[in-house]
This record gives structure tokens, sequence and C-alpha cells, in this order.
């Protein structure tokens, strides 16, 4: 069963599941960390609407089934941090916004953090394709693709999905080449893609359990070709 911490009476919950595998120690830190400052950060009231009152925050890791079916509900945001300092701007930003979210914490962490803006951020302009780095899964990535002339975006929010974003970066570049690379075993977003480029004709690899660089830059290669 889920362990509940209550961090406010009346707005925040932050609802910490089992999953298969702990979260690095750097995670962890950062959410033990920040739940002192949720209550500060609380909206101004809270409503029930429905099972899900606003504010609920609920942090996983390990279980993408969990993933998918939070990006499924209605007025769900599904973030995926890849650094502890991103996990610590999300939660604080969703706090204080009333949302409901689902935060990803995976097994892995990047080097550095980057914007948790939840737009997808241009890492890196290419012309060949553009990349889609999830969470954690930047830092491989960028080696991995060092010698490819590909788009790299970074998404930190994968719901709601950036059309816009994917879109501008598929339709700048001279091939309409996407790869989806993902720190859960199953692909959550390989339908947001395909619906966001309904009328692109487009090809599209999706990658998932936090591959390491050697298989991202093998299974590149072959998909360039």
């Amino acid at each position: 069963m889920p362990a509940d911490t209550t961090v406010d009476d009346t707005t925040t919950t932050a609802v910490i599941p089992t999953g298969t595998a702990a979260p690095p120690a750097g995670m962890l830190l950062a959410l033990a960390g920040t739940a002192p400052e949720l209550m500060t950060c609380r909206p101004g009231r809270a409503r029930e609407q429905g099972p899900d009152p606003e504010g609920t925050l609920l942090i996983g890791y390990g279980d993408s089934a969990e993933v998918a079916q939070y990006g499924a509900r209605p007025g769900w945001a599904v973030h995926s941090p890849g650094h502890p300092d991103e996990v610590r701007r999300i939660l604080l930003r969703s706090a204080a916004d009333g949302e409901r979210a689902y935060i990803h914490v995976s097994a892995r962490s990047n080097a550095e953090p980057h914007a948790t803006t939840e737009g997808f951020a241009v890492v890196r302009e290419g012309r060949a394709g553009v990349v889609i780095a999830v969470g954690a899964t930047l830092d491989p990535v960028l080696r991995a693709t060092a010698g490819f002339d590909l788009t790299v975006l970074y998404a930190v929010t994968i719901r709601p999905f950036d059309t816009i974003g994917l879109r501008t970066a598929v339709l700048a570049a001279e091939h309409p080449d996407v790869i989806l690379v993902e720190p859960y075993p199953h692909s959550a977003s390989a339908h947001s893609v395909a619906e966001t480029l309904t009328h692109v004709p487009h090809r599209l690899l999706t990658l998932g359990g936090g591959p390491d660089e050697t298989s991202i830059a093998a299974r590149v290669r072959d998909f360039m070709r």
C-alpha cells in the first residue's frame, strides 16, 4: 500500500507509491528537504473536484504503468524530472499552483539541472531529425547523439504534452524522424507524438527503460540509415 504523507490538512497530500527500484539518494534528499516548504506554497483554498482534490501531489518511481495511468486522467500533470534540483522546483511550483500532479522519480540523474518549464527545451539544434529526451535520459542522449545532426529536446513535463514545441522542431528539420527516449520501460508518450504529427508523415523510434548511451547510439545509427 502506498504511504500517505499529509503536508497540509486542507490542500496538499504527497503520496509515495512503491516501485521496483529505489530512486538515487539525491532524489530522496530533494523530496525530504522540500516537504516542509510545501506548507508555505499551498493554494489559497482547496476545492474537492471528484476523487482527486486540487493540490494532490503524487511521487512515484519504478512503476511505469502509473505514468500512463495519471497521464490519461483529465486535469492531471505528469512530470519526469532528471535532477534533484528539478524535483524540488517542480514540487514547489505544483504546490503553489494547486496542481494535480504525478511526479516520476528515476533511478538515475543528469549531472546538471535544466529548466523545468512546461514546454520542451531545445538543448541542441540539428537538421536530420528530432530526439525527445525525457528526464534523466538527457545526459546519455547527448553523449550518444554527439556525432549526429539532430535536434535534442529536453522534456521534464510530459502532460500536458508540448505539441507546439515538437511540431515546430520536426517541421524545421530536413527529415521528419523522431526518436523518443524515456526512463521507463513502457512508452508513455509515443501516442502523443503520433497524435501531434498526425498530418506530418514521419518515422518514430521509441527507446525505453533508461537505455545507456551505447545502446542509444547503436539504435539511432540503425534508425538514421
